[in-house]
């Protein structure tokens, strides 16, 4: 997904499903159904519901016999991508800082985890240093 790209924001239950797929692969509607805790959905919304997925293009299928085997079309990292990247450009004016500032701020982020960022940030430009050399 780029960033011209509207984001197809997944609804819950559309997202449990994708979850599913994304971690067990092609699978049918009764699959699904095994990976879901109790109370378990009828079978009918779930096949609904990933019917749905298709009509939004995030999921194909091939026919045996009368079933339908369902896969994912985008990969939870792209959807996890264009995603944050929605919420940064809607929430946080696309600056990761006020992000981080936010969550510095209001979840309380503590030194390790502030740590880890900074350890991130610097592999990132690290990378970017030696991809542009």
């Amino acid at each position: 997904m780029n960033s011209k790209e509207t984001l197809r924001e997944l609804t819950r239950a559309e997202l449990q499903i994708m979850q599913i797929l994304w971690d067990k692969g092609p699978s049918f509607v009764s699959d699904i159904i095994e990976c879901i805790d109790e109370p378990k959905p009828a079978y009918n919304t779930v096949s609904t519901i990933v019917r749905i997925l298709e009509k939004k293009g995030f999921v194909s299928y091939k026919v045996f016999g009368k079933s339908h085997r369902y896969h994912p079309l985008l990969s939870r990292e792209d959807y996890t991508s264009g995603y944050m990247n929605h919420v940064l450009n809607n929430f946080f004016e696309n600056s990761v800082s006020h992000m981080v500032s936010f969550f510095a701020e209001k979840e309380k982020i503590s030194l390790q985890e502030m740590d880890k960022i900074m350890n991130i940030l610097k592999e990132s430009t690290e990378k970017n240093k030696n991809k542009s050399s």
